[in-house]
């Protein structure tokens, strides 16, 4: 049965749809030996589709897990200049998984990874309004106008944001400590919301997605999700 190229590839846990059709718009992807383009279909049963010349092999079972992502490395699989990596945390897993988003390169905390690229898809897809806890520390104390303006939505370059809900955890002379959640997933988007109330994030850390927790996780550990977190996340897609 043909299907589109990119749902191909997320179906066999290369990438999600989103990051599939950069493989095909970056040349990488080949169907029968000729280039593919996107909205391209093809049979995964019949053609051979080819990633980086690799032709794509039997579906492999899929694993879903979370990673205590350090501060300090890049969530990528592979990075061309060298840096640490989400993979260098991944000791024991064979199957090709990817992360679900991103956390940058100073954020730490909850990501997910699978190579289940329909769930990858869904979770990423701006429709579906996954929340994303984050417990933060920023400098300075914030009024309470700052936490209304952050709840009511913030104009960045690229639009308003979506209202947030925001919760004082504690603060000191200095500093403050909040949880933000959101329902989008935009570029450094916490950072820049608080930065444009003026305030720099010092420390950041998400602890939850879509009702799955971080816990105690320790720092660089991971592990895989429960039935009852799977089943959870699915249902609510």
């Amino acid at each position: 049965m043909e299907e589109r190229l990119q749902k191909i590839l997320a179906k066999a846990g290369i990438a999600s749809r989103r990051e599939a059709e950069k493989l095909i718009l970056e040349g990488r992807v080949t169907v029968n030996g000729k280039a593919a383009v996107l909205g391209m279909k093809a049979d995964y049963e019949r053609d051979h589709i080819k990633v980086d010349g690799r032709l794509i092999k039997k579906v492999e079972p899929k694993i879903y897990l979370i990673l205590n992502k350090p501060k300090g490395c890049i969530t990528s699989m592979y990075d061309p200049e060298g840096r640490p990596t989400v993979k260098d945390f991944l000791k024991g897993i064979k199957a090709k998984i990817f992360p679900v988003g991103r956390l940058d390169y100073d954020s730490e905390g909850l990501l997910i990874l699978t190579n289940d690229g329909e769930l990858a898809n869904a979770v990423l897809h701006p429709k579906h309004e996954i929340p994303k806890t984050y417990l933060i520390k920023v400098e300075g104390v914030l009024k309470d106008d700052d936490i209304l303006k952050l709840e009511k939505g913030i104009k960045l370059k690229d639009g308003v944001t979506a209202p947030a809900n925001v919760k004082k955890i504690k603060k000191t002379e200095a500093n403050s400590w909040l949880e933000i959640t959101i329902y989008e997933g935009r570029k450094r988007q916490v950072r820049r919301m608080l930065e444009k109330v003026g305030h720099s994030v010092l420390k950041l850390k998400r602890i939850r997605i879509n009702g799955i927790e971080l816990g105690d996780l320790p720092s660089g550990a991971y592990r895989y999700l429960t039935s009852e977190e799977l089943k959870r996340l699915k249902r609510e897609l």
